[in-house]
């Protein structure tokens, strides 16, 4: 049964929009939300009823704000707007990242300060209760008064017109809406320009990649701990001593980790006493450089936070002194330099994954046979791995440059300064696959170098992990297609598997 929650613009969480994002929900409109709409609604038509111009309700949009409509042609205006500002393109947009697009639309409609009809809110929580999911190209932002073209071709769907997909099949918005029980809605004045003021298809976007990133961040711990003890690396660089005279949260939680998932490990044991004074760089410097990553998405979630209940329209009412003022809270610099970040930590954490793995099969580096092959020369191993994730590394690294520095001026010049948001949060959604795949290739060889280490036994909580793994990819024996092992493991990130797996043994959990 899906879970009921209320759309009221103030208590929407990440995890709530991951849950509506999967189809897992069921959307309804609080009832203080609506009394909030209504009275905004009432108050847009006094101001509108004494003759006086409102931009985007009576008025022109951008540089043609100047221009005032007669009441006769307000209704024609709004859905000029939603069909001329249909011009988006490239791929569509995921099912998962459209259906959290609505309720976060829904979201901030709800908090009454965009003088909207109650049947505008309620048309979109139908739309998606409905299971009814309009098809929006990818590209065409750029994150100024929001993310106009994309939302642009959401409002269409709740006119009767484009295509959206139902039921896994690709069908006219019409014919959805009908098969639904539901019909086109007529935009009144004002509701065109408030669909597509605001910055939902980056912040939906952004939101779900951050909570992917954030499960990825412990699964590094993982597969560095792994790498670690095939390895016979020390753990000693992740003394809770160390961190206190350096207090950045993250280190302290990956160090926590790390000493968490290498408790009992007779790997570890065997070599206590060995010559080797210090690790690389990329063993020693896992609690620095996966923490600072952790610290920057602690910075994008605060953000994302915020911006899933926020207001980003324009102009906003007030009940209270019943003024409207014209703004700027569509502008998307705040998810757009969030989402840099996102890329950044990402990118960062992807190439120490890659240099990990890089030394699990250079046996001058290891110690273990070349590749980790069965038998080297003869057979390449794990040799072309190492190269995919050295080539999603560099990808990783090139997308890592900022989108949001990147304005480009649109709108005849009244849009001057842009946000690049949905750009911003495109890349974070390729930096995150790759860096999955990456974790998975290090994943791939840290297990087949413990195989080489017996019979000395990993620690419980690694044990576990590489049960899971071997449930999933057999031993290297023999030279194979590595693909399907790669894209196998990172499934079992995916789902949080490997963490459970990890978690079982442990008497904390994971941070």
């Amino acid at each position: 049964m899906p879970h009921t929650l209320t759309i009221d613009g103030e208590h929407l969480t990440l995890e709530s929009l991951d849950l509506i994002a999967r189809g897992d929900a069921r959307l309804a409109l609080g009832d203080g939300a609506r009394r909030s709409v209504a009275a905004s609604r009432a108050r847009l038509e006094s101001i509108m009823s004494s003759g006086h111009a409102v931009y985007g309700a009576n008025t022109g949009f951008g540089a043609l704000s100047d221009v005032r409509i007669p009441p006769a042609d307000i209704e024609q205006l709004q859905a000029n707007l939603i069909r001329s500002h249909c011009a988006g393109v490239g791929e569509p947009l995921p099912a998962t990242v459209v259906r959290a697009v609505i309720a976060l639309r829904a979201n901030v409609l709800a908090r009454g300060h965009s003088a909207v009809r109650v049947e505008l809110v309620e048309a979109l929580l139908s739309l998606y209760n409905a299971g009814i999911v309009p098809c929006i190209p990818s590209r065409g932002s750029v994150g100024a008064s929001g993310d106009l073209a994309p939302l642009a071709h959401l409002g269409l769907a709740l006119m009767g017109e484009g295509d959206v997909v139902l039921q896994g099949a690709k069908v006219a918005a019409a014919e959805a809406l009908r098969r639904a029980g539901l019909k086109p809605l007529t935009l009144a004045s004002r509701e065109g320009l408030a669909l597509v003021n605001g910055t939902q298809v980056m912040t939906a976007s952004g939101a779900l990649t951050l909570l992917r990133a954030e499960s990825l961040m412990t699964h590094a711990d993982i597969a560095g701990a792994m790498t670690l003890e095939g390895l016979l690396g020390s753990a000693r660089p992740f003394d809770a001593r160390l961190a206190q005279l350096r207090p950045h949260p993250g280190h302290a939680s990956v160090a926590f980790n790390l000493r968490a998932l290498l408790e009992g490990s007779g790997i570890m044991e065997s070599h206590r006493n060995c010559g080797r004074v210090q690790d690389a760089y990329s063993l020693r410097c896992m609690p620095q450089v996966h923490g600072a990553a952790r610290d920057a998405l602690a910075y994008a979630r605060r953000v994302l936070e915020v911006e899933v209940n926020a207001v980003t329209d324009n102009p906003l009412f007030f009940l209270d002194d019943g003024e409207s003022i014209p703004c700027g809270n569509f502008h998307g610099a705040p998810v757009a330099q969030a989402m840099d970040l996102v890329c950044l930590a990402l990118a960062d954490v992807a190439s120490i994954s890659e240099r990990r793995g890089e030394r699990l099969v250079n046996p001058a580096m290891s110690g273990l046979p070349a590749f980790l092959a069965p038998n080297p020369g003869l057979e390449s191993g794990f040799m072309m791995s190492q190269v995919t994730a050295a080539a999603l590394a560099s990808e990783s690294k090139t997308l890592a440059t900022p989108a949001s520095v990147d304005s480009i001026p649109t709108g005849a010049g009244k849009e001057d300064h842009v946000s690049m948001g949905v750009g911003a949060a495109l890349k974070a959604v390729v930096v995150a696959s790759n860096y999955e795949t990456i974790l998975a290739i290090e994943m791939m060889a840290a297990a087949r170098a413990i195989d080489l280490r017996r019979p000395l036994r990993s620690s419980p909580a690694l044990e576990a992990v590489h049960a899971v793994l071997r449930s999933k990819v057999p031993p290297l024996e023999r030279d194979r297609s590595l693909s399907q092992d790669i894209e196998a493991i990172g499934a079992l990130i995916g789902s949080g598997e490997i963490r459970r797996a990890a978690e079982t043994t442990l008497v904390a959990a994971l941070k």
